[in-house]
């Protein structure tokens, strides 16, 4: 080889090593950066004091919480290659129309004593026997630590952050990054005066700024009395963790807002589970009930109720009015993004039961709903019996009940 071609060869190499080292170098660089902006965001794992007290509770076992129920997942390889696949419709293609709300609006009291105003996906305002209280508020614009990826939200918060009135509290229902928000929690400041928090969730709110003396932790059928209103937390069928190294580190539950004249459930995120019954015979009946009802798969069916499900649930706790949440907000499975609404109002027909989905940042006083409008476009949708989602572990009683309601069957068996 002439030595002229071997100097082009060394050049070669030399021109190829130098850009791989400032492909990897930008890449760690950039890495970084991202790294940095998201680690606050992945909040914090409960230390020595607060693990102490995790491990007294009956839910925890070898190190980590545990449902009441086997949590059995699908195959992990068929939900990669599924979400590959993607399907059509999950998000929305044309504005969504929602209530623009002020702090004006609340000026007055409801004149029921209760009401409920949803402002997406799970966040929620509940006014309750003259208390105000707020339900897992997530502002972000993503559901995620990143904020240049993850599942965006389909339409713009309805009610600003500068116009949320007074509070009397924050609840949350567990740590996933759709429920509790650290951009949210920082920007509320000191306009929280207590946060009410299944067990370990306080450690992610101390990191972020959160003074101990405001952080009330709970562990399930635990309570905290605000004025007249009772807040007890829930059992729940469900997971935790903002990271793989921090998974069912804290807790996870639902809420039950317990008033002397009115009372609401909220299941933040759960599957189906014989604890409703429960949860109804000692808290119920519930004036309204907001259910976790979208973000649901047969591959997941331990972790979300969906629609079906929900109804069976509204009628377990011994709800009155039954508003469908967890749905609408962000893109977090594969199905239409109107399917929950569209499959909730049809198990709903089929059991009697009253069902308002209010559009983002409208209130509903369940003692005088409104008429049903239907805000969400007409796009298809799988019906139940297409893709049923049933949770493991019912017995042949409940298993019976959620089967009539994901076939083709025009009474539920009671």
């Amino acid at each position: 080889m002439s030595p002229k071609g071997s100097l082009s060869k060394r050049l070669l190499r030399s021109w190829l090593f130098r850009g791989f080292a400032i492909v990897v170098m930008l890449s760690v660089i950039i890495g970084g950066i991202f790294t940095m902006s998201s680690w606050e965001a992945m909040g914090s794992r409960p230390g020595e004091e607060r693990l102490a007290k995790l491990k007294g509770s009956p839910q925890w076992s070898d190190g980590k919480f545990r449902n009441e129920l086997v949590r059995h997942d699908g195959s992990y390889w068929k939900m990669t290659v599924d979400y590959i696949r993607g399907v059509d419709n999950t998000s929305p293609v044309e504005i969504i129309s929602i209530v623009e709300r002020t702090a004006q609006d609340f000026a007055n009291p409801p004149a029921s004593g209760l009401r409920i105003t949803w402002l997406g996906h799970s966040t929620s305002l509940v006014e309750i026997d003259g208390k105000r209280f707020l339900l897992d508020p997530v502002w972000a614009d993503r559901a995620a630590p990143m904020s240049w990826t993850g599942p965006k939200r389909f339409h713009a918060p309805p009610l600003p952050l500068d116009e949320l009135p007074e509070l009397d509290g924050v609840l949350i229902s567990h740590d996933h990054f759709d429920h509790l928000d650290h951009e949210t929690v920082k920007a509320l400041g000191d306009r929280v005066p207590l946060y009410f928090v299944p067990l370990g969730v306080g450690s992610h709110l101390e990191y972020w700024g959160v003074p101990a003396e405001r952080i009330v932790e709970l562990d399930w059928w635990g309570e905290a009395k605000v004025g007249e209103v009772t807040l007890v937390a829930t059992p729940a069928r469900h997971f935790s963790g903002r990271s793989l190294l921090g998974m069912d580190k804290t807790l996870w539950a639902g809420w039950a807002l317990v008033g002397p004249s009115h009372r609401v459930f909220y299941s933040g995120d759960t599957a189906m589970f014989p604890g409703f019954k429960d949860i109804g015979s000692r808290l119920g009946p519930f004036d309204a009930t907001l259910l976790d009802s979208g973000a649901y798969s047969a591959l997941w069916a331990d972790v979300h109720l969906g629609p079906e499900q929900a109804v069976v649930a509204h009628q377990m706790v011994r709800g009155g009015l039954l508003i469908p949440v967890h749905w609408g907000g962000f893109d977090l499975a594969l199905h239409a993004w109107t399917e929950p609404a569209e499959r909730v109002l049809s198990a709903a027909k089929k059991t009697a039961v009253s069902v308002a989905i209010p559009r983002p940042g409208q209130s509903i006083e369940p003692s005088m709903p409104t008429k049903l409008e239907r805000w969400w476009p007409e796009i298809p949708w799988s019906k139940a019996e297409q893709t049923p989602v049933t949770s493991s572990g019912l017995d042949e009683t409940l298993e019976a009940r959620v089967h009539a309601l994901t076939t083709d069957v025009e009474e539920l068996e009671r």
